[in-house]
């Protein structure tokens, strides 16, 4: 399953179903299929349950779009030629089901850049990820720009985040764990960025609450909930038998010592 696949089934599961296509409403053409080398974006965000984690944390998904793939333009325009898709799109206070319809997401149409955007390091993508994306979404005002590469070969770190002022990025304070990781504050989003190390130089991006200091819930979280409740309703319902057991071995005694 693609990454665009999943977002898909994400956008159809949380948002409202997307409204008929007016006679002469832009669209944008279904994007390409990515590059084999491009599919790191698959492993960091997809395959980890990534967005679907942000999906369930951040709420709202009539408002808010958690989303990968599609395109990106200040406004309608003919071609797709220098437009960008980025690995992962974040916006609040949003139309989910008009980036739907649209096939992407169009500032002019949704009335305010994205909030988030993240890039995932490939050999064929890099160069671009560091340098002219970095200003082209600085052009478009977008709040903040991610970047994350599993062994840091390409985009020569690991973690990277840009934070937009007066008009320019300014780099995210990355700082460096005493077990290894890297992690970097997002204002937009409330949450640590962490790059965890996994085996030798690999790593994985992780989403850290900075209240608890927690990774946000995962599928695992959701499931151990789940079976912790079933254990706790178990036993009750075990106590309570117990107790039923134990009342009427009580009134059997109390009627054999009245010789009734």
């Amino acid at each position: 399953m693609t990454a665009t696949t999943i977002d898909s089934i994400a956008i159809a599961a949380k948002a409202p179903p997307a409204p008929p296509l007016a006679p002469g409403r832009f669209r944008f053409p279904d994007p390409p299929q990515r590059e084999p080398d491009e599919m790191t974006n698959y492993i960091q965000l997809h395959q980890t349950g990534n967005s679907y984690h942000l999906i369930q944390y951040l709420g709202n998904p009539e408002t808010t779009l958690v989303t990968a793939d599609f395109w990106l333009a200040q406004g309608p325009r003919p071609g797709t030629t220098g437009l960008r898709r980025p690995d992962l799109l974040i916006a609040f206070d949003v139309n989910p089901a008009a980036y739907k319809a649209t096939r992407g997401y169009l500032i002019t149409e949704q009335g305010k850049p994205p909030d988030f955007v993240m890039e995932v390091a490939s050999e064929s993508t890099a160069s671009v990820d560091v340098v002219q994306k970095r200003a082209e979404y600085a052009a478009l005002g977008i709040p903040e720009y991610w970047r994350v590469d599993e062994t840091g070969e390409f985009h020569g770190e690991r973690l990277a985040g840009d934070r937009l002022v007066d008009g320019k990025y300014e780099p995210i304070p990355i700082a460096e764990l005493p077990d290894g990781s890297l992690q970097g504050y997002s204002a937009v989003l409330n949450l640590y960025l962490r790059w965890e190390r996994v085996q030798g130089d690999e790593g994985l991006l992780g989403w850290y609450d900075p209240d608890t200091g927690q990774h946000i819930p995962t599928l695992i979280d959701e499931r151990e909930a789940r079976l912790q409740e079933r254990e706790a309703r178990l036993r009750a319902e075990a106590r309570a038998d117990s107790a039923e057991t134990r009342n009427r071995e009580l009134e059997a005694e109390l009627r054999r010592l009245r010789g009734d």
